[in-house]
């Protein structure tokens, strides 16, 4: 289940923003998780940090939901689709025990003006379904879509 490096290297990585919690690569306290495309699908895949454990030896439910959040819009980023969250539906199957690995995917299912449906899913090493999700994603305006595009182009990332 494990996606190799090899893997990876062969789909396209998708633009970040350096100071994200999820994808940012200088902010001390996020997941640093990178996002990659393929076939109209984003992926990401991580491991389960106990720094982020909810009961004992149980992965957060709320990391799982964020993750499964930036899958889905990073499915709309890698088409150059700029996008707000609306709404995030997550259900949750089975528990991810800390140490696991996760693999994360979303793509997007339709469009409706400016509003785009997507949907994603998490599995285990074991290839276990442990969370699916359903989102609606608006479509930023020209000012938004500017904002969002500028911090992409940044790279420093300060902490206060």
């Amino acid at each position: 289940m494990r996606i190799e490096n090899a893997t990876f290297i062969a789909m396209k990585e998708i633009a970040r923003y350096s100071g994200c919690f999820v994808c940012g690569d200088q902010n001390e306290f996020g997941l640093h998780a990178r996002f990659y495309f393929k076939d109209n699908r984003a992926f990401t895949e991580c491991v389960a940090s106990r720094r982020f454990e909810g009961y004992h030896d149980i992965y957060h439910g709320g990391i799982t939901a964020t993750l499964m959040d930036e899958v889905m819009i990073k499915a709309l980023l890698a088409k150059n689709i700029f996008a707000l969250t609306v709404e995030l539906t997550v259900k949750f199957h089975k528990a991810v025990y800390i140490n696991q690995t996760l693999r994360f995917e979303g793509w997007m299912e339709k469009r409706r003006g400016r509003l785009f449906i997507t949907h994603g899913e998490a599995r285990n090493e074991q290839g276990d379904l442990v969370a699916t999700a359903a989102g609606k994603y608006l479509q930023a305006g020209s000012k938004m879509q500017e904002k969002l595009q500028e911090s992409l182009n940044r790279r420093r990332y300060k902490s206060k």
